[in-house]
């Protein structure tokens, strides 16, 4: 059994996902292919050496259809011999993608490979694919497969949060984000298309009085037959309370991300440290209806796998699947606002489905160099109760 190893991250801005958003005219694939040549250009490697190139996303259709993983790296220039795989665990798709290969490399399956994520979702919206879970009438109602935002109220029902406390959040993660840019925490990452670098979706200014005067997001979508699913899996919560706006929602975000990963030989023979140890990685699975709090759970499973404790975490980056499980994951792993998404999250810069995962292990990182820590956790719930966490120790110069 090896070790593995982050060597690099570079990801693109994260875009508004829609028509106009800055990303809407940069496809998926193309996408991609800027972030293999910025590797390429930041590191030296010769491209000829990464034995895999698996790529996380959630609609495989369209744009982003026919293994886009490996139609990347051909149009990259990677040559003949570099294989590519596109792999789906919705929204923790790219956390997904990293757990894998880390894992592989550890097995001695690989030496050096490449694990990202990518989604566009202004060019290929969400539930796309229209597979069943999303379309088919019975199917949803036997899976019990409601909508997020229905998840989200439901969870902030359960927990009891109030919309106040979900507004409070709201504003926090804005006000960190805003500060995160504007003192350059992004910069070594983020890697410009077309001219565009910044993250499109912050809000500064944003209040509570702002997002009070905001009517909740799902109201009516839990009148249209949404609800009554969610209280026949859950009857003894009575009524579900809409607490949740679009300003306490993970905005719909176009964003690409990409980590190179390798043993302690391959980082060796390339003459690249090594950034931060992939320790383990855990995926869970909860009642679908519930939904959100996967990402929890294999963040306290991918700790207990380690013999770590919550308190020997210095870096919390948890995927904003909205206000409500972010207060609960802060309440339940006492992980407070300079430890848990330190330069704010989805909430604030953007959602970009199957990007999304490897932009927290990636931002892990440089927030446990910046401040000099030892111990990180970027873990993601995704639909259907989908949940993956990567623990990552920083390797110190």
């Amino acid at each position: 059994m090896t070790d593995a190893y982050v060597l690099d991250y570079v990801r693109t801005p994260r875009g508004k996902g829609s028509a106009k958003g800055a990303m809407h005219g940069v496809s998926p694939l193309a996408a991609l292919v800027l972030l293999e040549n910025a590797l390429v250009e930041r590191t030296g490697l010769d491209p000829a050496r990464v034995e895999d190139v698996t790529i996380g996303n959630s609609a495989q259709v369209g744009d982003q259809g026919a293994n886009i993983a490996r139609t990347s790296v051909l149009l990259a220039g990677w040559g003949d011999g570099v294989p590519g795989v596109t792999v789906n665990r919705f929204c923790a798709s790219g956390a997904d993608a990293v757990a894998q290969t880390a894992a592989r490399i550890r097995g001695g399956d690989l030496g050096l490979a490449v694990a990202g994520g990518v989604e566009s979702v202004s060019r290929v919206p969400m539930f796309a694919d229209g597979g069943p879970l999303w379309s088919d009438p019975d199917v949803v109602r036997r899976a019990g497969s409601v909508h997020m935002g229905i998840a989200a109220d439901l969870n902030a029902t359960v927990d009891g949060f109030t919309r106040g406390q979900i507004d409070a959040y709201g504003v926090e993660t804005q006000a960190k984000a805003v500060r995160a840019w504007h003192e350059g925490f992004f910069d070594r990452s983020v890697i410009p298309v077309d001219g565009f670098a910044h993250d499109e979706l912050v809000r500064p200014g944003t209040t509570m009085e702002t997002l009070a005067a905001l009517p909740p997001a799902f109201a009516g979508l839990g009148a249209s037959g949404q609800d009554a699913i969610a209280l026949a899996a859950h009857p003894e919560v009575g009524e579900i309370q809409h607490r949740h706006t679009v300003g306490t929602s993970p905005a719909l975000a176009d964003a690409a991300a990409l980590l190179l990963l390798g043993s302690a030989a391959a980082s060796q023979r390339l003459g690249l440290p090594v950034r931060a140890r992939v320790v383990a990685s855990a995926t869970t699975s909860t009642d679908p209806v519930i939904m959100l709090t996967a990402g929890q759970s294999a963040v306290e499973r991918v700790l207990a796998r380690a013999g770590l404790r919550a308190g020997d975490i210095d870096v919390f980056e948890f995927a904003e699947a909205f206000g409500a499980l972010c207060l609960r994951f802060r309440r339940d792993l006492g992980a407070g606002p300079e430890r848990m998404n330190p330069n704010g999250g989805t909430i604030a810069m953007g959602h970009a489905f199957g990007a999304t995962g490897a932009i927290l292990v990636g931002q892990c990182i440089d927030e446990l160099e910046r401040r000099d820590g030892r111990y990180g956790v970027a873990a993601v719930s995704a639909a259907a109760g989908l949940g993956v966490a990567v623990l990552l120790e920083r390797v110190r110069p």
